[in-house]
């Protein structure tokens, strides 16, 4: 940004816009900006577009990838789901093939993406998603015919979800799964998903039998047991069979988030029909959406232009939305409605206004003042903290203030365009100031740049600035130190 100096007081009306679509001015008194939102899409903490790479079927809808395509084009993809049955994991007890879920994580883990996890029990193309020694082992179950209920004769099997022994051999896989992703920062959350058929919560496109809602709790429990650091995800599927809110609020007492599949498998006023549960998790955990599979809710005429799903996305306060089609068809087909997510999913941190003296004495204190605004539909549920970094003409990190007295998490969510900016100043004391040989901020003119990150100022959230520096600092403009007061 270029800057200059007036020689009067910034009065508003005078304030140019640059050509990076900032508002400046610059006076003796004060410096001000007025950054323009890029409207660029922004991987973050905790929210984003999931990638469907297994989707119970193994190839679908990443496995025809070529191992070396990541769909970098897509805009705003923060994490790779792998949703895959747990026979594939564990063909024989206690050996497992953790390389099903290593190898996809790795490609996405090399670009900075995370992964999410469904590990199913129940699958409607296939014999056995819960392995076939559990069975062997005394496991009782029930053989069915897809969307036709109990068939002795029916070419898949389900587990009883009461059964003491499948109990216990799912709880020692879980113990497995939690010891590998458990805390694991590249985890963005886990589903529980051995319950129903496809992990949904339900068994109407399986054996059609009914459970209870301590049925839903214990496994529940099972998950929460074994992790106790990742965040898990209860489908609001959960509620289905009369069990009503029960299990739906035992999740949210439990810490879990909720995920809501299948947006736009109906159309019209079904398109969506659990947006009263999200109020009991949007302002503590993200909440995750997923559409119908895109293709089949497009040919069934639901889908239209997609715009329900955004309109889920508000209504539930969304944090992450998934790509539930093969990626670059689903791209294709709705790059406007893409783009408009990317605006609104999850948080969005604008930077409203930055002011600081254009010119402080080395031995000086020294103020800087922003608003700030959260442009989306969930809180900064990470929080985060604002830092300002001084530069050199080199790029050299000649100092850091970072910004304890305001948490990002705090800025409030509203309808678009409706949130309110939220002021803050703050007052640091120059670093050494005492010592002029020690000095880290001598006199010169340095470049100011703008993060939020950690609280002891690291970058670690993208904004919708120019100016990235490539590690999520953005320059604002200049400021001058000049010689001590004193001498």
């Amino acid at each position: 940004m270029s800057e200059r100096n007036t020689g009067k007081w910034f009065v508003a009306g005078v304030l140019a816009v640059l050509a990076t679509g900032a508002v400046f001015a610059a006076d003796e008194k004060t410096t001000i900006v007025q950054p323009q939102d890029t409207g660029e899409a922004l991987v973050n903490p905790g929210m984003g577009w999931v990638l469907h790479h297994y989707d119970n079927i193994a190839f679908n809808y990443g496995g025809k990838l070529e191992p070396s395509d990541t769909v970098d084009d897509f805009p705003g993809v923060s994490a790779v789901y792998l949703r895959i049955a747990w026979s594939y994991i564990e063909p024989q007890e206690g050996q497992f093939n953790w390389s099903v879920l290593d190898t996809p994580a790795q490609r996405w883990l090399d670009k900075g993406k995370g992964i999410a996890l469904r590990i199913s029990c129940s699958e409607s193309f296939m014999r056995y998603a819960t392995p076939e020694w559990v069975q062997k082992a005394g496991a009782k179950g029930y053989n069915f015919n897809s969307r036709k209920g109990v068939d002795p004769n029916g070419p898949y099997w389900e587990p009883d979800y009461d059964d003491p022994i499948f109990i216990e051999k799912l709880d020692h896989f879980l113990a497995a799964l939690a010891a590998r992703y458990d805390g694991n920062p590249e985890v963005a959350f886990i589903d529980v998903g051995s319950f129903g058929v496809w992990g949904e919560g339900h068994t109407y496109a399986s054996t059609r039998m009914s459970y209870s809602v301590e049925a839903i709790k214990r496994h529940i429990d099972l998950h929460t047991k074994r992790f106790k650091k990742t965040l898990l995800a209860a489908n609001d599927d959960f509620a289905l069979h009369d069990r009503g809110r029960e299990p739906i609020e035992y999740a949210a007492q439990q810490g879990l988030t909720l995920r809501d599949d299948s947006i736009l498998v109906q159309g019209g006023q079904n398109a969506y029909l659990s947006a009263d549960f999200a109020s009991l998790f949007w302002q503590k955990v993200p909440v995750i959406l997923e559409s119908e599979h895109f293709g089949s809710s497009r040919d069934r005429g639901n889908w239209k232009d997609g715009s329900q799903y955004l309109e889920a996305i508000e209504k539930y306060h969304a944090s992450y939305a998934s790509i539930h089609w093969w990626p670059r068809e689903f791209l294709a087909a709705n790059e406007d409605l893409i783009r408009k997510t990317n605006q609104r999913l999850g948080y969005r941190l604008q930077l409203v206004e930055a002011s600081w003296p254009p010119e402080i004495a080395a031995d000086s204190t020294f103020w800087f003042a922003t608003k700030w605004r959260n442009a989306g539909v969930a809180p900064c549920l990470p929080g985060g903290h604002p830092a300002l970094t001084i530069k050199d003409a080199k790029g050299g990190i000649v100092t850091v203030f970072a910004d304890e007295g305001l948490n990002m998490r705090d800025l409030p969510v509203a309808d678009p365009g409706k949130a309110a900016p939220k002021d803050h100043k703050a007052q640091f004391n120059l670093p050494l100031a005492a010592d002029d040989r020690a000095r880290l901020l001598k006199p010169g003119d340095y470049d100011v740049y703008i993060s939020v990150g950690t609280p002891t100022g690291t970058p670690k959230f993208a904004l919708p600035l120019p100016g990235d520096d490539g590690r999520h600092r953005y320059r604002l403009g200049r400021l001058k130190v000049s010689p001590s007061a004193q001498k």
